[in-house]
Order: structure tokens, then C-alpha cells, then sequence
């Protein structure tokens, strides 16, 4: 997989938001197994942890847990291998109107070693939003949402568990013993092959820290075939999990001020506007802006060509701003990546709509973080990791603490 080389920049502004320095709690449910005292065979009780923000309580783009036909108690159940020490919870119902609908009443417990314990706490139902909990701090390895059901069997989206936050994460470098020497040498090798490491300001980092914590996408729709709208949300939904997927690596670690970073697709590129079958106004469309023989979102638009952080020439203003595009080109083999997005296969990617990884979308997600390739050396006592392309299908743990290491040298420039 080819990292594209970043262009020099010259004549940049650079663009910071402010930092708060109150310390945030950390979302801890991404780490944790979920379970459930039932699931209809369609639906997926990893969806109550999967860090996806739902766009409405019925939610027919990504994973659901319901319990269709059941009714009465039941529950979704989230379990750590370590005692994690939690003050709050947020859970998203899932109600479609017809046989899920939210419940009747609800609650948390928590496990105390022997038994489930009721959590003294008031407990909202609202459609369409997160039903926030606040309680006294409790430590477990297990929290569970026990629902009762109403007018139709009962069912959630997401679920957030709430841990204090003493001191922004994990604030020390600590990685296992066994990677110190294959990460200094990767960090060496860094240091000695790019050619304006820190002073670069355009790496994923930057991106996410100039949004306040999230990241725009526009697709480039480099491909003859037609795309409905239902196929759109799809590739929308996989975009945002593999990207929540290094994130993931990041929550509450040294200092990394999100707990989630969403992703929002805010425009689509392609030669002729009949390929997409929708009517609504769910996405800014470009059509026929020809640029490197594909279509192109409007380059006003991107930070890639307005690397100042400002827009002032794009339409509908710098909300409809992009970071980074996913380019998907029919009959692309392998892929290319760098601060100005990911380059796959059509045919590749949406033949993997239901795939966990999507390995070769996320080894160039990678690079536009600054990750590097492996082509011609291995880092001591390392054998098959994500960037070392068509040795992993999946983040390994020597990836993860790669990316962590590019966070602990590049967080000084936004105060941190």
C-alpha cells in the first residue's frame, strides 16, 4: 500500500482552536464485551459498544441490538477484564415505531463480585437522544442495563459508560518492554526520512485538533456503477467503524483530549449525477469537476487545498468544509493514502460492507496520520502488523503503540 508523498507547504497560517484544560471523563464501553440476556437473529448486541452515534432512535443504517419477539426483563451487559470505576452512563434506545419501542422503565446495575446491584439513580426515556445517568462512583467489572418493556420488545443502540478522567488519560509512555527498541527505531527512522516532520501541519492529528474533535469526509465516486441511497448510508456507517477503529486506540491515552471523534460525509464527487439515486439534500453533490482523471469535491472546500483552516470561497460556508476523501476508484488494486485521504477499490470496498477490518481502508488510514510504510525493513522483534502491508488483516498491538507514539511527539503543538 503506497503512502503518497505530503507536499511541502509553503505560505501556511497556522490554525488552532483553543484547548479546555478541564479533564473529561472517558467513554470506557469501547473497551468492554457486550452481552445480552437475548438478541433476535438479525440484529447484533456488539452494536451497543461499537462507539457509532446513532442518528436516530430508529436507526436503519448501522447495528441494532433488539430482542423481537421477547418482551418483559431484559438486558444488555457490558464486561471488563479490569475493574473499571464508573460515575455515569449514557444509552440511546432503539424504537422503530412498530415492534421495538423504548421501555416501560429502566435501570442500571452493576456487578459487586456476587451479585447485581441496583444504581440509585433517575432515569430518563427519550426517543431520538442519549438518556443520560449520573450516579456515585462505582467500581466493577460488569454494568448492565436492565429494560423493562412497554408497547413492544425493547432494544438499544449505544451505550456510553462514563470513567473519571484524573489526570487526561494515561499521562506517561508506557509501552510494553518488548516494543521500546522497535519504536525507537521506527521513530529514528522517522525523523531521518521526513523531510519536514514537524513542521508539516496537515497530518490527521491536525485535522481532528482544528475541528474541535471530529472530521469531514467527501467521497469521490471514481467509477461508472450507480449508488443508491441506501448504499450511500452504508458506505457512510463503514467509513465512520474503521475509522472509529484507531480512535479507539487513542481514548484516554497520554493526554488525548476526545473520547470520540466523530465522522460526517458532507459531500459526494462523480461524473454524472443520474449515478446517484436519491433526491434529498442529506450531502453536497459535485458533478463532473474533473481532477486527476476522477471526480473531484469542490477544491474551495478541502483543507487539503485550504490548509489555513478557512474556507471563505467554499459554498454553503466552512461547515460543508472536507478534511480528507475517500476515493474509490473501480478496478483500483491496493490502495494509497496520505493527509489528503484514502484512495481503494469500488469494487474492493463494497464488496466488504459487512467486513469487521477493512484492512487495506485502514493501513492507508494510517499513513494519513503519518504511519509508514515497511517495504524495505522490518523494526526489531516484529514480524506481521497492519503497516506492514499483507501481514495483518486487523490494528496490531506494535500499530497501535506506533500511533500513540506519532500523538506523544506531535501533542506539545496544540498546548498539550
Amino acid at each position: 500500500m503506497k503512502r503518497l508523498a505530503v507536499l511541502p507547504l509553503l505560505l501556511i497560517i497556522t490554525f488552532f482552536l483553543p484547548i479546555q484544560n478541564a479533564l473529561a471523563d472517558t467513554n470506557v464501553a469501547g473497551t468492554a464485551t457486550p452481552s445480552a440476556s437475548y438478541t433476535s437473529s438479525w440484529e447484533s448486541v456488539a452494536a451497543i459498544n461499537d462507539g457509532i452515534d446513532p442518528p436516530s432512535s430508529n436507526d436503519t443504517v448501522n447495528r441494532r441490538w433488539g430482542t423481537w419477539p421477547n418482551t418483559g426483563t431484559q438486558w444488555a451487559e457490558l464486561t471488563w477484564s479490569s475493574t473499571q470505576n464508573l460515575k455515569g452512563a449514557d444509552v440511546y434506545f432503539f424504537d422503530d415505531g412498530g415492534g421495538v419501542r423504548v421501555p416501560a422503565s429502566w435501570k442500571l446495575q452493576y456487578w459487586n463480585g456476587s451479585a447485581y446491584v441496583d444504581i440509585s439513580a433517575s432515569y430518563p426515556i427519550a426517543v431520538n437522544a442519549y438518556n443520560k445517568v449520573t450516579f456515585t462512583q462505582v467500581s466493577t467489572t460488569r454494568l448492565r442495563v436492565q429494560l423493562q418493556s412497554g408497547a413492544g420488545s425493547v432494544g438499544l443502540l449505544e451505550v456510553k459508560a462514563w470513567a473519571p478522567d484524573s489526570g487526561g488519560g494515561t499521562s506517561n509512555w508506557n509501552p510494553p518492554a518488548n516494543l521500546v527498541t522497535p519504536l525507537n527505531e521506527v521513530w529514528q527512522h522517522v525523523e531521518s526520512t521526513y523531510p519536514n516532520l514537524y513542521g508539516f501541519r496537515n497530518y490527521g492529528w491536525d485535522q481532528i485538533m482544528a475541528n474541535g474533535g471530529s472530521i469531514n469526509y467527501c467521497v469521490r465516486w471514481d467509477t461508472t456503477a450507480t449508488v443508491t441511497a441506501a448504499q450511500r448510508d452504508q458506505i457512510h456507517a463503514v467509513l465512520a467503524r474503521q475509522f472509529k477503529k484507531w480512535m479507539d486506540v487513542m481514548a484516554g491515552h497520554n493526554g488525548w483530549p476526545y473520547a470520540n471523534v466523530p465522522v460526517k460525509v458532507v459531500g459526494w464527487a462523480v461524473r454524472d449525477r443520474a449515478q446517484l439515486q436519491w433526491s434529498d439534500n442529506s450531502v453536497d453533490i459535485y458533478v463532473n469537476n474533473i481532477r486527476e482523471n476522477a471526480p473531484q469535491c469542490s477544491e474551495p472546500c478541502g483543507r487539503f487545498f485550504n490548509q489555513s483552516g478557512q474556507y471563505p470561497n467554499c459554498p454553503g460556508g466552512a461547515s460543508h468544509h472536507y478534511d480528507m476523501s475517500l476515493w474509490l476508484t473501480a478496478g483500483f488494486g491496493g490502495g494509497a493514502g496520505g493527509d489528503w485521504g484514502q484512495r481503494i477499490g469500488s469494487e474492493y470496498y463494497m464488496s466488504n460492507l459487512n467486513a469487521d477490518n477493512i484492512h487495506i481502508l485502514l493501513h492507508e488510514m494510517g499513513h494519513s496520520f503519518g504511519l509508514d510504510d515497511f517495504y524495505d525493513w522490518t523494526p526489531t522483534g516484529q514480524c506481521c502488523f497492519l503497516m506492514k502491508a499483507g501481514s495483518a488483516a486487523q490494528i496490531t498491538e506494535f500499530d497501535k503503540w506506533m500511533f500513540r507514539d506519532w500523538w506523544r511527539h506531535l501533542k506539545s503543538r496544540y498546548g498539550l
